[in-house]
């Protein structure tokens, strides 16, 4: 039996992509070539691994090898980027997952900083809640991920994240330089319903209030928005400033809570070789090239909203 990374690579980006047209553009291959390795792969097995219907499925085998097949392609890629490493040159393709508010706050402008530092490098960002990117680390769907408030000593340290009341600017609060939890009592409260929920009970708990949100509203855009429209006001972190229109504020809060986010690889595998350098990159561009990173510690633990 020969079953090679070409193979498992080609039934993973089915697998993933939930059809053979999406998995060629994403490998840039012609997709005969793909439906051509995937069905050599199963030849090979002596068993069907697709189930080819819309979208297409594995079969219960092709659902047993499918984190075997991620280990052995994270596994090869790992190999290749020691040896860019070594020749000083970063290449290939790094699967970063985050929290929607990191994803949409902080990202974007690392993104711009490792395009510029590592331009041979690929980041691809995956958006998904606490619990979703805690099981793609793990998998291996993911090669690294931003956490908030992960163990001690995992990962490296990115930044301190600062909650914060958003407010409509015409709100009576909003040339305020300091707003207290207290403050807000009379308006209706507007909270998301995942981990930032236990992070702002904390905060009325430290204020010695109540905690009886009006609404629970998943989605990070429809909160904003019903903030935008008067319905009510929330508490944020720092890092969703740059998600806010211009007729909303963002103000500082008392008490005062923030929370660590941190860059980190799998806890039980080694990490992609390009994490590393991502995340010392990272670290040095959030603090303003005013000190050096972190020192890094391969670690792993849940993630925040």
């Amino acid at each position: 039996m020969t079953v090679n990374l070409a193979q498992l690579r080609a039934f993973l980006a089915v697998a993933e992509a939930g059809g053979f047209s999406a998995a060629a553009a994403e490998l840039g291959m012609s997709q005969s070539a793909v439906s051509h390795a995937v069905a050599s792969l199963e030849r090979e097995l002596a068993a069907p691994l697709l189930v080819r219907a819309t979208p297409v499925r594995t079969t219960a085998l092709g659902e047993r090898i499918l984190p075997h097949a991620r280990t052995a392609l994270s596994a090869a890629r790992s190999v290749e980027e020691i040896a860019a490493d070594a020749a000083e040159t970063m290449t290939g393709t790094v699967r970063l997952a985050c929290t929607p508010t990191i994803c949409q706050g902080l990202v974007p402008d690392l993104l711009r900083h490792w395009s510029e530092e590592q331009p041979r490098l690929t980041v691809r960002v995956f958006e998904g809640d606490s619990t979703e990117i805690a099981a793609w680390l793990a998998d291996g769907v993911a090669d690294a991920a931003i956490l908030i408030d992960p163990p001690t000593g995992a990962g490296v340290h990115l930044a301190e994240d600062h909650y914060r009341a958003v407010l409509p600017r015409d709100h009576p609060l909003g040339d305020e330089p300091l707003v207290d939890i207290g403050d807000l009592a009379d308006d209706p409260f507007l909270i998301s319903p995942d981990n930032c929920e236990a992070r702002v009970r904390t905060i009325h708990m430290r204020a010695g209030l109540p905690f009886t949100p009006a609404r629970r509203v998943r989605d990070l855009t429809t909160l904003i928005g019903m903030v935008q429209a008067g319905i009510g006001v929330t508490v944020l972190s720092e890092a969703s400033r740059s998600l806010l229109p211009s007729d909303l504020v963002l103000l500082p809060l008392k008490p005062v809570m923030s929370r660590r986010l941190v860059l980190t690889g799998p806890h039980e595998r080694p990490w992609h070789p390009a994490v590393r350098t991502l995340a010392e990159s990272a670290a040095v561009h959030l603090s303003g090239l005013s000190s050096g990173p972190a020192p890094v510690r391969p670690g792993g633990g849940a993630a925040g909203c």
